[in-house]
């Protein structure tokens, strides 16, 4: 079920509450979703093909319509708001493809991300070079010849140029090998640990697991399940219903757990894990 707060928890720094979303009028991928996250928290999102996670991230930063429910951002409602209000607010969004301006170089990104930036200019790159080294040996090199992961850390550093508050990352390891994709991992984690919440939507559902303080399981567009990430890792029932592996060993770190090449499942009314309100609200 959705997580409540306590009197030993933090304001949200985000809710989504009930939120119907789509592209096309009277189409709604999300259908009823909630999501909370508290400062400095990372979540993951994950989900079979389909399940509404990139619709997900795009709505929350202002990208697809509302139709009805409300996006919670530091104690404000931002739906209706365009992304760069979006940005002004304290929220950075790096999407999953065309993420980097392939005709302008390392530095010039970088001040694309920081076009409303009140600070030094010169000492938001540094900071930007400083957790992204690679960047700083390619700041004059096009963008449109770095190789993908290259790519993925550009984007992160050009959002990261405004300090946001929440950083909403769009399956960053998506075609990467598996030694870049360990590498922007454990970005993640870095940017994670500086203080910045993270919504970390991921196609390689067992590494997110991993290290998310929280995950989502998305299904048809609604929250199906919600809980600590290694809980939901540990599962062996969501594993096979949701992220559609049978039998699986979840004690070899070679075993993926890819839910992108799954179909959607059907319910299990055994399984164990709470669902979610919005997951006892779908019809039967």
């Amino acid at each position: 079920m959705p997580a409540t707060q306590t009197s030993s928890q933090p304001e949200p720094i985000l809710e989504v509450k009930q939120v119907h979303a789509g592209y096309v009028e009277g189409v709604d991928i999300l259908q009823g979703i909630n999501l909370v996250l508290r400062p400095g928290e990372l979540i993951t999102v994950i989900g079979a093909n389909g399940a509404g996670k990139s619709t997900l991230a795009k709505t929350i930063f202002g990208l697809v319509p509302v139709r009805s429910g409300q996006v919670i951002f530091d104690r404000q409602n931002i739906v209706g708001l365009k992304p760069d209000q979006v940005v002004c607010r304290g929220m950075g969004y790096v999407p999953q493809v065309s993420n980097v301006f392939p005709s302008l170089t390392v530095s010039e990104n970088l001040d694309m991300g920081a076009y409303l930036a009140e600070g030094d200019l010169k000492t938001l790159k540094q900071n930007i070079y400083e957790s992204f080294p690679v960047l700083a040996q390619r700041r004059n090199q096009w963008a449109g010849t770095l190789s993908g992961g290259e790519r993925q850390m550009l984007a992160m550093g050009r959002a990261l140029m405004l300090s946001p508050k929440l950083l909403i990352l769009d399956e960053p390891s998506a075609a990467l090998s598996p030694i870049l994709v360990q590498d922007i991992f454990d970005l993640v984690q870095r940017i994670n640990a500086t203080g910045t919440a993270i919504i970390l939507v991921e196609q390689n559902a067992r590494k997110a697991l991993a290290i998310a303080d929280r995950g989502y399981v998305l299904d048809s567009g609604r929250d199906r399940f919600e809980g600590k990430g290694t809980d939901l890792l540990n599962d062996p029932k969501i594993a096979e219903l949701y992220l559609g592996i049978g039998n699986i060993n979840l004690d070899d770190p070679k075993q993926p757990i890819d839910q992108e090449s799954t179909n959607q499942p059907a319910q299990n009314p055994d399984l164990e894990t709470t669902p979610t309100s919005s997951d006892a609200e779908a019809p039967s």
